[in-house]
C-alpha cells in the first residue's frame, strides 16, 4: 500500500475559497445528474455548496481543492461520518474530479493531502461510503490510500432507473497502539 501522493507537474492542493465554487458546484454537478458516486438527484445550486462548504469548516474539518493551470480540477472534503456524538472521532470523505481530467492522479493527490490534513485533528478513523459497487476507480483510489473494505449494502439506492449498492471502506488516521487523546485540537485550531 502507497499513501505517497503522485507528482503531477503544476497541480497545486490548496484550502477552498468562496471563488472555487462556481467550478465546485460544476464539478457536482455533473456528477450527481450523469453518475452514481451520489445518490443526490438533483444538482445543488451554488449558494447551497458554498453553504455545505461552510458547515464543513465551521466543524473544524479540512475542504480542499486541486487546482492544475489554474483551474479548480477537483475537490475533497471531510464530514462527520453521522451526527450522534459517539461518532465524533470518525469522518467521512469525499472527492469530486472534472469529468475531463480523471485517471491523472489528480484524486490520489487529493486524498492523500486530506487524510494527512485530518490525521493531525482528533479524529480515529475514515470511512468512504462509494457509490455502485461497479465504481473501480473509486474503490481503487481508497484501497491505494490505506482503505479495506468492510462492506457492501446492497441495492440501497435507486438513481439512473435502476437499484445502486454502496461500498464501505475503512482506514484508521492514527494507529491502534498510538496513545490516542480524543481532546485534540480540531484540525486548524
Amino acid at each position: 500500500m502507497t499513501t505517497e501522493g503522485p507528482m503531477i507537474e503544476g497541480l497545486v492542493i490548496a484550502d477552498a475559497i468562496d471563488a472555487d465554487f462556481e467550478a465546485i458546484t460544476a464539478i457536482y454537478g455533473h456528477h450527481v445528474r450523469h453518475g452514481l458516486a451520489s445518490f443526490e438527484e438533483e444538482a445543488p445550486s451554488r449558494a447551497e455548496m458554498v453553504s455545505r462548504w461552510r458547515n464543513v469548516r465551521a466543524l473544524g474539518l479540512p475542504y480542499i481543492v486541486a487546482r492544475l493551470g489554474g483551474r479548480v480540477a477537483g475537490y475533497s472534503y471531510a464530514t462527520s461520518y453521522r451526527p450522534r456524538p459517539a461518532y465524533r472521532h470518525t469522518v467521512e470523505n469525499s472527492v469530486y474530479l472534472d469529468r475531463d481530467l480523471a485517471g491523472r492522479g489528480i484524486g490520489k493527490a487529493l486524498l492523500v493531502e486530506l487524510i494527512a490534513r485530518c490525521r493531525r485533528g482528533p479524529w480515529r478513523q475514515m470511512v468512504a461510503v462509494i457509490g455502485d459497487s461497479a465504481n473501480s476507480g473509486s474503490v481503487e483510489l481508497h484501497r491505494s490510500c490505506g482503505f479495506r473494505l468492510v462492506g457492501t449494502l446492497e441495492s440501497v439506492g435507486f438513481k439512473h432507473g435502476r437499484w445502486v449498492d454502496t461500498v464501505l471502506m475503512q482506514r484508521a488516521l492514527c494507529s491502534e497502539s498510538a496513545d490516542f487523546t480524543p481532546n485534540r485540537k480540531k484540525f486548524g485550531e
